[in-house]
């Protein structure tokens, strides 16, 4: 399938990937596609910057690569290495049939036939579906010097290997940096990429997600759900729960067949919704119960 030609085509592929997006973020996605330019997405975990690399490889029916970055991340687990072990085999049978000259065998061994292809590379080879697209996640949890070796691959899509040469793509993949800035990216990796921040969702928008991932959820309960997690977000919490945890929590409801929200529900499901004990604790109980009257009081003075 071809990209979107039109920021409203963009809008469309989300949506029927079930991913609400404002129009600010189908900009930059859509004049990413059309530059053929990186897209960096930061912000806090569990906001929807992963998902927007799947559910765009799913609409285009492209190959999604995806890396998982983390601390230690070095080449051998992000672009190639070499089968040392197939390479081994060969040499002793090269070297017991005597048919190849030593000085011939190290070039041999060190074929295309022998690497072991990582991610990164794997997203610069031709794909029948076209240019698949490439998911780096997470990308400050790596250190410096890994993320200034995607400076090629990120400039002109191409990987070297000292022996073999270097391998570039003919068609450059759709490339999609995630952070939850941990730490800062270098700015010459940003410059690079198109950027945007990807924030947590108003409570419309919010709603609209809820309701296009859970579409059997009683409406009033999604509201209360809603209106719960955006009064949470404004307490002083060690992590606000993202969007992530929004549907998870939702998803637990209608698991218990809970057709309203009360204070047990909510204490009995708040692990779905916080990762931590000291958030947990604050909220359970009279805090919970004093938020979900102000959200109920809220709602009920809103027009249904």
């Amino acid at each position: 399938m071809p990209a979107p030609a039109s920021i409203e085509e963009v809008q469309s592929l989300l949506r029927d990937g079930k991913y609400v997006a404002d129009r600010a973020l189908a900009t930059t996605l859509f004049l990413s596609l059309q530059m053929g330019r990186p897209l960096f997405l930061e912000g806090e975990a569990g906001v929807g910057k992963t998902e927007i690399a799947k559910v765009l490889a799913s609409g285009l029916g492209r190959r999604l690569i995806r890396l998982q970055c983390y601390e230690g991340l070095d080449v051998s687990s992000a672009v190639y290495e070499w089968n040392y072990a197939r390479q081994m085999i060969e040499i002793r049978l090269a070297e017991a049939s005597g048919a190849v000259k030593r000085q011939d065998l190290a070039a041999d061994v060190f074929a295309s036939d022998f690497l072991i292809e990582r991610p990164l590379l794997q997203a610069l080879r031709e794909d029948e579906r076209g240019a698949p697209v490439l998911l780096i996640d997470e990308l400050d949890r790596t250190d410096e010097p890994f993320e200034a070796y995607l400076l090629e691959l990120l400039s002109d899509f191409q990987i070297s290997i000292p022996e073999i040469g270097t391998i570039a793509a003919r068609e450059a993949p759709i490339v999609v940096i995630t952070s939850n800035r941990t730490r800062e990216i270098h700015d010459a990796l940003k410059r690079r990429c198109l950027y945007h921040w990807v924030d947590y969702p108003d409570a419309e928008r919010e709603l609209q997600i809820v309701e296009a991932r859970l579409p059997g959820m009683n409406t009033g309960l999604s509201r209360h759900v809603v209106g719960f997690v955006q009064r949470l977000r404004e307490q002083d919490l060690y992590k606000a729960p993202g969007v992530a945890e929004t549907l998870d929590w939702a998803q637990a409801l209608l698991q218990l067949d809970q057709v309203a929200l009360d204070g047990a529900a909510i204490d009995d499901t708040l692990g779905t919704l916080l990762k931590y004990q000291d958030d947990i604790a604050r909220i359970r109980g009279s805090e919970a119960a004093r938020i979900l009257e102000e959200v109920k009081s809220e709602l009920a003075l809103q027009p249904n």
